[in-house]
């Protein structure tokens, strides 16, 4: 309804998503979108190929991989030059609902605020434990850093206006992106919301090596930290 007339682009930064990017892509495609981009992040297997069956020219790859912020920010940039004037990140693992994307981008058409962060946690029905205490360890300390308050400061699932897009401007590749662009709304003052989204856990998105656990939670924590004295 309020779609109507607005570009709107779907970033799916992704890493050795073979086996799921095209149930991933069609389902986008049948909540009703067609502008996506795919960035493959130095995939070991084809997932590029894989999304070029369906999406051509707009299956993007890194020959390195960067991480999901590198790959997230080359969606973002490909998106600006095919005159995104909304741009939605989501996740390439088939753990958010496409059905959710109107809920984010109503907010920014309507002109109530620039970006709309999707959060897991004001309503985290289904969300293991151990991920709950770790987002809002997350959430902690991205308020420690950089001076806002989310609830869910590591969602992947966000609506970004072409005013935020062109604004926003993280160092960072890898998982401290999402953390970074918290630090970005507060620095330029953007207006934002956190909208409830849905989270599907499967077998297959929990078994991904590369999603952020306690470890690589660490890591990023340092990063985030070291990016500020550096």
């Amino acid at each position: 309804m309020y779609e109507k007339n607005v570009k709107i682009f779907i970033v799916i930064p992704a890493f050795n998503e073979a086996q799921i990017i095209q149930s991933v892509i069609k389902e986008i495609q049948s909540a009703g979108y067609q502008n996506i981009i795919v960035v493959d992040d130095g995939s070991t297997d084809d997932t590029q190929k894989q999304a070029a069956k369906l999406i051509g020219e707009k299956a993007l790859r890194h020959k390195i991989n960067r991480g999901k912020g590198g790959a997230t920010k080359t969606g973002i940039e490909a998106a600006k030059i095919f005159d995104a004037e909304i741009i939605v990140t989501i996740d390439g693992d088939g753990q958010h609902d496409p059905k959710d994307i109107g809920k984010l981008t109503e907010p920014i058409i309507k002109n109530h605020c620039d970006v709309v962060l999707g959060t897991r946690l004001i309503n985290s029905s289904g969300m293991p434990y151990y991920k709950i205490i770790a987002n809002h360890i997350g959430n902690f300390f991205t308020w420690l850093l950089f001076g806002l308050w989310v609830t869910d400061s590591q969602s992947g699932f966000r609506a970004y206006s072409r005013h935020a897009a062109e604004l926003i401007n993280t160092k960072s590749d890898r998982y401290e992106y999402d953390s970074e662009v918290i630090r970005e709304i507060h620095l330029y003052k953007l207006s934002y919301k956190e909208i409830p989204i849905a989270v599907r856990y499967t077998a297959y998105s929990m078994g991904k090596t590369q999603k952020q656990g306690f470890i690589n939670g660490l890591k990023t924590l340092y990063k985030m930290i070291w990016n500020i004295i550096s």
